[in-house]
């Protein structure tokens, strides 16, 4: 995993920033590459977060070391996914950049569009080979495990709904299914 050049010995951190932020911007960057974006997207994010003052898209490429093409494409998905906003400054023609401050606004958003996304798809697919399966002649004991799998799928789907609505997560059913 890339990142944490001041912990790991690995690479350098950014020379446009104090030591502190480099920390920040790469510790964040590390998360959301785990949770499967692009770690630069992490790294725009804490930036603007941590300064909390909008920020035009030239500062953030000589601030984070990154491509003008890069700048653009990270704010462009971060704008779509609503975790950062344009704003107009003052005095300024150059659009800015600002971070959305409420985390738990942000994570609802983010797993409600891209994992209800894919949690969705999951079912249909599970829903299709059940009945594929059954069409050909699969035993009984398959045809109950392709079930409980959509069930889970439908369970997670549940917690996903709870969660954005509560900002609680419960998956204590699973249990049962997977035990």
């Amino acid at each position: 995993m890339k990142g944490y050049a001041y912990r790991s010995g690995e690479g350098e951190p950014s020379l446009q920033l104090p030591m502190w932020e480099a920390l920040v911007t790469d510790a964040v960057g590390d998360v959301i590459e785990f949770w499967g974006f692009k770690r630069n997207h992490g790294r725009v994010w804490a930036l603007l977060y941590v300064r909390e003052e909008p920020m035009n898209s030239k500062e953030l490429q000589e601030d984070l070391e990154l491509s003008k093409g890069a700048v653009s494409m990270i704010v462009r998905d971060l704008e779509q996914w609503k975790v950062v906003q344009r704003v107009r400054k003052p005095g300024s023609s150059a659009w800015h950049f600002e971070a959305e401050l409420d985390f738990m606004e942000m994570i609802t958003r983010v797993l409600q569009e891209r994992e209800g996304e894919l949690i969705a798809r999951v079912s249909e697919d599970l829903k299709d080979a059940e009945n594929l399966a059954r069409t050909s002649d699969v035993d009984e004991e398959t045809l109950e495990r392709i079930k409980r799998m959509r069930t889970l799928a439908g369970l997670m789907k549940q917690a996903l709904d709870v969660f954005v609505k509560t900002a609680q997560l419960d998956v204590s059913q699973t249990r049962d299914l997977l035990g």
